[in-house]
């Protein structure tokens, strides 16, 4: 298989505080891989530098061999990369499918005077979006739900949302922040299905920050456990719940 995201002696610093030191990543084509650490380890900060929300100090980022270092998010994202968030970011006076459909507008090809004067060129993209916007809440099982407001979403389907929403740019690796924060167990074991189905129907990567240890375990092919913004140790679900340096920084024991 082919590395999608390779991440070399990556490094930022935030004045005096080293955040994030030496850290090296490397995931394949549509793999599933999981970031896990306590709190404070420095997980969200890896998924601002990979975003391009953060610059880093040093080392380099590179998605399928193209360097994203010091690229703005936006240029990251029509690269490939799109995330979801630790607390929700929906735009919740908008309706489902509109927030769909705002993450694909980076693949239309109308210019703004062809959308000021609504040419057939506007009208051709606008229908080819509606269309697979509602595919992608298909896919989700929100497609009932898509003229109401997102905020009128139970809180699971709030999460759902937002994946489908960060589907919708045709990333090449999805990054989610604690996917299953909020969720119960039955919404979270729904979740874990869902990612899974996600990988392999759209085979892309996922990079994925998670706290559920058995949503972590039961679903990432390898782990890289972060501590104090240093890899403590990388390898198997089995090999990480194995790991004695894992065991006592990870869970105190």
């Amino acid at each position: 298989m082919s590395t999608v995201l390779e991440v070399k002696d990556l490094g930022i610093n935030f004045g005096g505080l080293r955040a994030v030191d030496d850290f090296n990543l490397e995931i394949e084509e549509n793999q599933l891989y999981g970031l896990i650490g306590p709190n404070g380890a420095g997980k969200t900060t890896i998924f601002n530098l990979l975003t391009g929300v953060y610059v880093p100090t040093d080392g380099v980022i590179k998605l399928n061999g193209v360097k994203l270092n010091r690229k703005v998010p936006s240029a990251i994202a029509k690269l490939g990369i799109a995330r979801t968030f630790q607390n929700i970011r929906l735009f919740s006076d908008l309706s489902v499918i509109e927030n769909v459909k705002i993450g694909m507008h980076n693949q239309v090809r109308y210019s703004l005077f062809q959308g000021i004067l609504r040419t057939p060129a506007f009208h051709h993209d606008e229908d080819f979006i509606e269309k697979e916007s509602m595919k992608l809440l298909e896919v989700f099982k929100l497609h009932s739900y898509a003229h109401i407001k997102a905020s009128n979403l139970p809180y699971g389907k709030q999460r759902e949302l937002e994946i489908a929403r960060a589907l919708a740019t045709n990333p090449k690796l999805l990054l989610l922040d604690e996917p299953a924060a909020g969720m119960n167990p039955q919404e979270t074991k729904e979740l874990m299905e869902t990612i899974k189905h996600v990988r392999d129907q759209f085979k892309i990567s996922i990079l994925l920050i998670e706290h559920d240890m058995k949503l972590v375990m039961g679903i990432c092919e390898k782990i890289t456990v972060l501590n104090y913004g240093t890899v403590l140790a990388s390898g198997t679900p089995s090999e990480i719940q194995n790991n004695k340096q894992v065991i006592k920084a990870y869970l105190g024991e």
